[in-house]
C-alpha cells in the first residue's frame, strides 16, 4: 500500500476535527473533535513508521511507540475534560461554550437580568416580611 492513502485519510480526519473544534459550541463535541485530531496524528505516525521500517534496515518502530504515548495522553485528556465539562454542566446548567465564556469574562448584565434580580429581591423581601409578621 502506498503512503499516500493513509496520509490523505489522516489529513481528512485532521481537517474534520479542526472544523469541529472551530465551529462547535458544545464542549463535549469539541472534546470529540480533539480526539479525532489525535487519531489522525496516530494514523500518520503508524503509517510513516511502517513506511520507514520498509526502507531502513533497522526496525525501531518509534512511530508506534509515539502512538502509544499519544493514546495515553488522549485518554487522560478525555477523562479530565469530560469530568470538567460534567461539573460545569451541573453547576451552570449548560455546556455551551459561548455562554460559559460570557460568565467567565464578567460581562455587564443585560437589562432583563437587572429586572429579574429586582423581582427576585422584591419577592425575597416579601417572604421575610411575612415571616416576621407570623413570628
Amino acid at each position: 500500500m502506498h503512503l499516500a492513502y493513509p496520509a490523505v485519510l489522516s489529513a481528512l480526519l485532521f481537517c474534520t476535527g479542526l472544523y469541529g473544534v472551530l465551529a462547535r459550541r458544545n464542549a463535549i463535541l469539541v472534546l470529540m473533535s480533539v480526539e479525532l485530531m489525535l487519531n489522525a496524528v496516530n494514523l500518520n505516525l503508524v503509517a510513516f513508521d511502517v513506511w520507514l521500517s520498509k526502507t531502513a534496515e533497522e526496525t525501531l518502530h518509534s512511530g508506534q511507540a509515539l502512538t502509544l504515548f499519544t493514546i495515553a495522553i488522549a485518554a487522560a485528556e478525555i477523562g479530565i475534560g469530560l469530568a470538567i465539562v460534567l461539573a460545569v454542566h451541573r453547576n451552570r446548567g449548560t455546556a455551551d461554550i459561548d455562554k460559559l465564556r460570557d460568565t467567565a469574562e464578567g460581562h455587564e448584565p443585560d437589562a432583563s437580568d437587572d429586572e429579574a434580580r429586582t423581582a427576585e429581591q422584591a419577592e425575597e423581601s416579601g417572604r421575610t416580611g411575612k415571616a416576621e409578621a407570623t413570628a
